[in-house]
C-alpha cells in the first residue's frame, strides 16, 4: 500500500508513572486513553546545534556540521478535571507532578506512536515543562505541556 496521510487526532502519547516504573498512562486523544479527549493539538520540534567549519579554502561559502540534535513534543488541549472529585485527568496529573520534580528526578519515560504503528518511539528520559493554562469568558480551560527528550530515542513493541 502506498504511504498516505493520517489523522493527527489518532496519534498516541503516554507518560510513564514515576512512582511505578513500567506503568504507562495514556493522554486522552480521539483514539487513546478513556473518555473524552483532552489533547487536541501536538507539535514535534527538532533542534540542532552546528559547528562552523568554514576555512579560507571555503571560498567565502559557509560550511557547517551538525554536532547535536534535540527533540521535543508539545501537547495542547483542554484541562480535564472530574467535577465531583476534583481529580485531574490521570496523564495530566502525572505530567504536572513530573514537571514539579527537579534534578535527576525531573526525568521519566514518554512514548508516542502514529496510527497503525507496531512500535512506540520511546524517550526513556524526558523532562516535562508545563505551558499556558487558562481561557476566556466563554472558553473551556486549556492545558499544555512540552516534553523534551534527554538522550537517544529507542523503540518498544506496541500491543
Amino acid at each position: 500500500m502506498a504511504p498516505q496521510k493520517y489523522n493527527a487526532r489518532d496519534c498516541f502519547f503516554e507518560i510513564e508513572d514515576f512512582l511505578s516504573p513500567g506503568t504507562w498512562t495514556a493522554f486522552r486523544t480521539a483514539s487513546a486513553g478513556s473518555g473524552v479527549g483532552g489533547i487536541n493539538t501536538f507539535s514535534r520540534s527538532f533542534e540542532y546545534e552546528a559547528v562552523d567549519t568554514t576555512t579560507f579554502g571555503s571560498q567565502g561559502r559557509a560550511e557547517t556540521e551538525n554536532m547535536q540534535e534535540g527533540m521535543s513534543i508539545t501537547l495542547e488541549g483542554f484541562r480535564l478535571k472530574d467535577p465531583s472529585t476534583g481529580a485531574l485527568d490521570p496523564a495530566m496529573a502525572l505530567a504536572e507532578a513530573q514537571a514539579a520534580r527537579l534534578g535527576a528526578d525531573s526525568q521519566c519515560g514518554f512514548r508516542f506512536a502514529a496510527p497503525g504503528d507496531t512500535t512506540w518511539e520511546v524517550w526513556a528520559d524526558a523532562t516535562f515543562q508545563l505551558g499556558d493554562q487558562g481561557g476566556g469568558n466563554n472558553d473551556k480551560a486549556t492545558w499544555s505541556v512540552t516534553v523534551t527528550r534527554s538522550g537517544p530515542s529507542t523503540t518498544a513493541a506496541k500491543p
